[in-house]
């Protein structure tokens, strides 16, 4: 019950948020215009900075473990092959690039993290999970968003060349690169810096759940309901069954055991919608996927815990 409690507390906050959002724009507090601004700052200012901390603020050298870092890096490689595999099967070619990144992308370092605290009162492995995997997932959901663009002419030399572009001056990767240079370096932040990033990476998610509920489009949302569910069902249930046996058959237990769960079975990160809307994609699929992915994971992650508590694995 309280593993409950928990994932109500750390998942329905994030829903709640995203219905203000539906509730603002029901008042016309927010307007499409304004909406396309704050979409704008979240991807190219706040979520960049959110990354750069999260990975600049990690002292991965002194705990690291090139074992679990390849681990979670291979896992989540096999999950984005996966995911494309299915997305072939979608009728609507549209949303393939949506489905793709919805599919295999968690919110490892906003609920995972908070998950794992919970449990140990520390963040753990955490860092050298998000460190496997983080990276890789937005690198990954650029040259899916890049390559498979809706109504985007066959891959020639010049698509090659466009995506390259996309992918260098993509804010979210030049947030990576940038915090991964930091932290490798041991480069200081003086407090009022380090004050001041914070305050910018506390904007990128509430602000960004805002601008889901505000965008999102319920008569829209229910033509994609089957490839929403589909991703969900993938998110959730499928990529955890297939990869935590391997994982507990290499050794892996207690809080290594845990990361990997939360970054194979947390719901969808926010960013997917971010990334999506600002890479010349609808967003609607994104948008259902991160709300049933946030309704849903309370009870699939507290599943998930009950079957490997029972087990004698945690």
């Amino acid at each position: 019950m309280d593993d409950l409690i928990f994932s109500l507390n750390a998942t329905l906050p994030i829903f709640f948020t995203m219905v203000v959002g539906v509730i603002l724009k029901k008042f016309d507090i927010f307007n499409d215009n304004f909406l396309s601004s704050l979409n704008k700052f979240v991807f190219t200012v706040a979520l960049p900075i959110l990354l750069f901390q999260d990975i600049s603020s990690t002292d991965f050298i002194k705990n690291w473990d090139t074992k679990f870092v390849i681990f979670c890096f291979i896992v989540t490689l096999i999950s984005v092959l996966i995911s494309y595999l299915v997305s072939i099967f979608l009728k609507d070619k549209s949303i393939q690039g949506e489905f793709v990144q919805a599919s295999y992308r968690s919110s490892a370092s906003i609920i995972g993290i908070a998950f794992v605290q919970n449990i140990y009162g520390n963040i753990s492995v955490a860092p050298l999970m998000i460190i496997g995997a983080v990276p890789l997932y937005n690198i990954v959901a650029v040259v899916v968003l890049s390559f498979l663009k809706p109504e985007k002419d066959k891959i020639n030399i010049e698509t090659i060349k466009y995506t390259i572009k996309d992918i260098i001056t993509n804010p979210i990767i030049f947030g990576i690169i940038i915090g991964m240079v930091w932290t490798v370096l041991k480069i200081p932040k003086p407090i009022i810096l380090d004050k001041t990033l914070v305050n910018l990476a506390n904007l990128a998610t509430p602000l960004g759940l805002i601008v889901i509920g505000a965008s999102f489009d319920f008569n829209k949302a229910f033509k994609n309901i089957k490839p929403a569910l589909m991703c969900t069902i993938l998110k959730l249930i499928i990529f955890c069954a297939l990869f935590i046996p391997p994982a507990v058959f290499i050794g892996y237990r207690n809080e290594y055991l845990v990361n990997i769960l939360v970054m194979l079975g947390s719901a969808t990160t926010v960013s997917c919608y971010i990334m999506a809307k600002n890479m010349g994609h609808k967003g609607i699929l994104t948008s259902s996927t991160v709300m049933l992915t946030t309704m849903l994971s309370s009870f699939t992650l507290t599943g998930w815990l009950f079957i490997l508590k029972s087990l004698g694995l945690i």
